[in-house]
């Protein structure tokens, strides 16, 4: 266990802001545990990965995974999904939480992009999220992901883990992200953002969180002690 001066970790923690050191432990801690952790969407280029994110709104990822290739054998590219009836797209992805609306989105995205973008995916936040269906997470997912810049996309895994550990104290996802960046260091942005993600599924889970299993429980705010003493 991480100790600074005489006390241990869990117990410095839970007067005190995360020292740099610790913070970087955390993030090695996690990357250790999660080594697979990256992007869950299948994807083939930056254009399938926004419809992706688009689609995974409210819905997990397995399930989007289960339509994304359908939709795409059917639209193989952008142009095709402009020119696409809502309602026929509906038909494909309607196992899926908000699918009308998605469909809408999605017809309308990629209108947009051919309309005013020549057919590709914009590599800027401004206009990604000027995009029908685009926000500020899926933004940071594409400009992440698709385009390899550094960015925290903080969906609800990413939200109650960083809050829950004591990484930030923020009430929603805008403070919770602007938090998140002042903390963690800029070369780590997208891998924490997936190592939190990883955590939130398979340990910090809302319900009943891990904490025994914890690889973190000695370093978070909210455990401390009372994890490593079991």
């Amino acid at each position: 266990m991480i100790k600074f001066g005489n006390l241990p970790a869990s117990e410095y923690n839970k007067t005190m802001k995360f020292t740099d050191e610790q913070i970087k432990e955390i993030l090695d801690r996690l990357r250790d545990e999660y080594p697979e952790a990256g992007c869950a969407l299948y994807h083939m280029n930056v254009w399938q990965l926004l419809v992706c994110v688009t689609l995974s709104a409210q819905t997990t990822d397995v399930s989007v995974n289960k339509v994304s290739p359908k939709l795409f054998d059917k639209y193989p590219d952008v142009r095709s999904l402009a020119e696409a009836d809502p309602s026929d797209v509906e038909k494909i992805i309607h196992t899926i939480g908000m699918y009308r609306t998605k469909s809408k989105n999605l017809v309308s995205q990629a209108g947009m992009l051919v309309d005013k973008f020549g057919g590709v995916v914009p590599e800027n936040d401004e206009e990604l999220q000027s995009l029908p269906g685009v926000g500020v997470k899926t933004a940071n997912v594409v400009m992440a992901e698709g385009f390899g810049h550094q960015r925290i996309a903080v969906d609800t895994h990413v939200f109650r883990v960083s809050n829950r550990i004591g990484l930030v104290k923020a009430k929603d996802v805008t403070k919770t992200e602007a938090g998140l960046k002042k903390c963690l260091p800029h070369d780590r942005w997208t891998e924490a953002h997936h190592e939190l993600i990883f955590h939130g599924r398979n340990c910090c889970s809302a319900r009943n969180p891990k904490c025994e299993k914890c690889c973190i429980a000695d370093l978070c705010k909210k455990v401390g002690v009372s994890a490593v003493k079991k």
